[in-house]
């Protein structure tokens, strides 16, 4: 109940008179101690009781139930020098609600009525906790005990407390559609498949390898995260010649996650599939860069007939996209995304809201890159942005969060998922992993490499994801964290996680270990994927959400303490229950943040 839009806003000036010369419409207090709790009541009725006596009927100014009092003429009372309508005062009564089963999504409002500039507060349960801010987790809570206590004393206690139960969703054939992941496809250094990736995350494994060509033997950083096999050996030879190394990745991840949705081998024909119903959109930052390095070589040892008329369409960053598309026969759309290290984030964005209204029914989206270059590997050393510390005794050289972080691993591969609208899964019967619920884009607006330091792109980006997956922050319940492990962009994203979630990564009632949202960074394992590490960290993402385990942050052995949030470190979490939406963070150079939603489906 909002404060009375009856009651008069002139201040209150509180003065003492006697009891008999009260009339109804004061607002008149009883007691000093009662002007200082700003306790006022409305004088409703005054009856002469006895010829030194009067009754008053007394109510709340902002409504509740009747008292009377029985005053001797001469007592000193306080009125407030401010009348009101006694017939606007609404005669209400709470509840009890020691029998109600309260529901997530219920709401109850408190109003201290006897106050009369009181202003209705409103909780709403989510997890099982009353929160005042759905967007704080770190603000007020209350217990279902605490509410039913409000309720069972707010008539003797002065207050209005009401319950309010979650509405009732009404069936409508209009609006977004909801998107969901049936499924999954990766090849990362960890190896080929999914399976692989997952494993090895648990395990607690990395991929990061010496570069050996002659090619890399002068440069001052010569490891990186490569796809231990040559994913040519893995596609048909006249195919192949015809993919750049980009594109092998991205096919071979696309038909691994084809064929884990429950299509069939070949694509969309073979599927019974509409091939015009059905979307390709990729992330790539170069996609290969060895392709046009290798024809300005060819070109320079061998003059113009020694170059491949396969070098440009094999140099185009849409080449991964395309390549799914011929593979699978797939005509909907093939889409390339390019905003630097949040471009495999971005294009599964794209894809969630061409399935959202319509466009297509279905789409693989996710990241390619294959970008371990001489030239490449050098600007980055160049720029101070690789780790320089060696694979000494196996420990991985990427040290995400950590206190001796150095900087990052580049690396390789492909993450591809399979999106698609919920009906569609469901007709067809598929296996759903989660709701591909939402994802939010932000500018830093700040330099061409180096993030902004207070985080705030970042925090917008979050937001943003989370208010577009219809939730709120205390729904958050993982974050795959970018974390490059360089000591500028760890120190900025958790600045923004922090803003975002709270200190510590926040901690709603009744949060698991650690004290509050647990968050994982996967470049340990991986290194540094490039265009490519959004699609692999999303499917990572997405199977902790599906089997609700949470891999352990490697080479995180002492966290910096500046970073102030709860990582998951050593060995797997089991995923907290209170709350249902995972986070998957992607930054890039030039500020391009990018952030994706997903939803644990019950």
């Amino acid at each position: 109940m909002p404060n009375s839009s009856e009651m008069p806003k002139a201040p209150i000036h509180p003065h003492a008179v006697t009891a008999g010369e009260v009339v109804p419409g004061d607002l008149v207090a009883l007691s000093q101690e009662e002007v200082e709790r700003q306790q006022w009541c409305v004088v409703m009725h005054t009856l002469p009781e006895s010829p030194g006596t009067i009754r008053v009927t007394l109510r709340p100014p902002l409504g509740g139930i009747d008292r009377e009092a029985v005053l001797a003429r001469e007592q000193q009372v306080v009125v407030a020098g401010r009348r009101v309508d006694e017939a606007a005062v609404p005669a209400v009564s709470s509840p009890r609600l020691d029998a109600v089963r309260f529901r997530d999504g219920d709401r109850v409002t408190r109003l201290r009525a006897v106050d009369p500039e009181g202003v209705e507060v409103t909780y709403e349960r989510r997890w099982g906790v009353w929160h005042r801010d759905l967007d704080d987790r770190t603000g007020e809570t209350v217990s279902d005990d605490v509410v039913r206590g409000w309720a069972a004393d707010a008539d003797r206690a002065g207050y209005v407390v009401r319950h309010h139960s979650r509405p009732t969703r009404e069936p409508s054939c209009a609006g977004p559609r909801r998107v969901v992941v049936t499924g999954l496809g990766a090849l990362t250094p960890l190896g080929v498949g999914v399976d692989e990736l997952w494993r090895g995350l648990l395990d607690g494994r990395h991929g990061i390898r010496e570069l050996e060509g002659e090619e890399f033997q002068e440069l001052p950083v010569r490891v990186a995260g490569v796809v231990p096999v040559d994913p040519a050996m893995l596609l048909p030879r006249a195919a192949a010649r015809r993919m750049n190394r980009a594109a092998q990745f991205a096919v071979l991840a696309a038909r691994e996650a084809w064929g884990d949705a429950g299509f069939a081998t070949g694509g969309t024909r073979e599927s019974g599939l509409d091939p015009e119903r059905v979307g390709v959109s990729l992330g790539a930052i170069l996609g290969d860069a060895s392709v046009l390095v290798g024809g300005d070589r060819k070109l320079r040892d061998k003059g113009p007939r020694g170059v491949s008329p396969l070098t440009t369409p094999m140099t185009v960053p849409s080449q991964a996209a395309s390549q799914i598309s011929l593979d699978l026969h797939i005509t909907g759309e093939a889409r390339t995304v390019t905003s630097a290290c949040a471009s495999g984030t971005e294009a599964i964005g794209e894809a969630i809201d061409r399935i959202r209204h319509g466009r297509v029914d279905v789409a693989l989206a996710g990241g390619a890159e294959a970008v371990i270059t001489p030239a490449i590997m050098a600007s980055f050393a160049s720029m101070r942005a690789l780790s320089d510390l060696g694979l000494d005794g196996g420990a991985t050289p990427s040290r995400p969060f950590a206190k001796d972080r150095a900087g990052f691993v580049n690396g390789e591969g492909a993450g591809v998922l399979v999106l698609e609208a919920e009906e569609h899964a469901r007709a067809r019967g598929a296996r759903i992993y989660c709701e591909a619920a939402g994802w939010g884009l932000s500018a830093d607006a700040h330099h061409m490499a180096a993030p902004d330091p207070s985080g705030s792109g970042v925090a917008l980006a979050l937001r943003r994801a989370v208010r577009d997956a219809g939730g709120h922050v205390v729904d958050v319940v993982h974050v795959n964290a970018h974390a490059t492990a360089t000591v500028d962009g760890d120190l900025a994203e958790a600045d923004a996680l922090r803003a975002v979630l709270g200190q510590g990564g926040g901690a709603a009632a009744g949060s698991s270990a650690g004290g509050g949202v647990p968050v994982t960074a996967l470049k340990g394992n991986l290194g540094h994927l490039q265009g490519a590490a959004g699609g692999v960290e999303a499917v990572a993402a997405v199977l902790t959400l599906h089997n609700r385990l949470v891999p352990p942050t490697l080479g995180c052995s002492e966290l910096d303490e500046e970073i102030g949030l709860d990582v998951v470190t050593g060995a797997p979490r089991t995923l907290p229950a209170d709350g249902d939406l995972v986070l998957s963070n992607s930054f890039g150079f030039g500020g391009h943040n990018a952030v994706l939603a997903l939803r644990r489906v019950a």
